[in-house]
């Protein structure tokens, strides 16, 4: 493998990495907290309603379009260490 291979081979990986990272946290917002724990988080009120009703109708909306955020972020610092930025 040439460098250029394998700077793509590096930049793909760190690129999976963080989908996993992401993905992991919106799994265990929305299926954790909405499903699992919704029943001990019912205790909490947020606005009025509870805090799992909260997150399994609102909340792990939220957190997926934070991360959507994030993720641009991410990748535009990993463009610019790779030298495949858009700018």
């Amino acid at each position: 493998m040439d460098e250029r291979e394998t700077r793509h081979a590096q930049y793909w990986k760190q690129n999976l990495r963080y989908l996993v990272v992401l993905l992991s946290i919106w799994f265990v917002v929305s299926y954790g907290f909405g499903i699992l724990l919704a029943e001990p988080l019912n205790a909490i009120h947020i606005f009025g309603f509870p805090m799992g009703f909260w997150f399994a109708q609102q909340g792990s909306i939220y957190v997926f379009v934070a991360l959507i955020f994030v993720y641009v972020r991410l990748m535009n610092q990993l463009d610019r260490r790779f030298d495949v930025a858009e700018d």
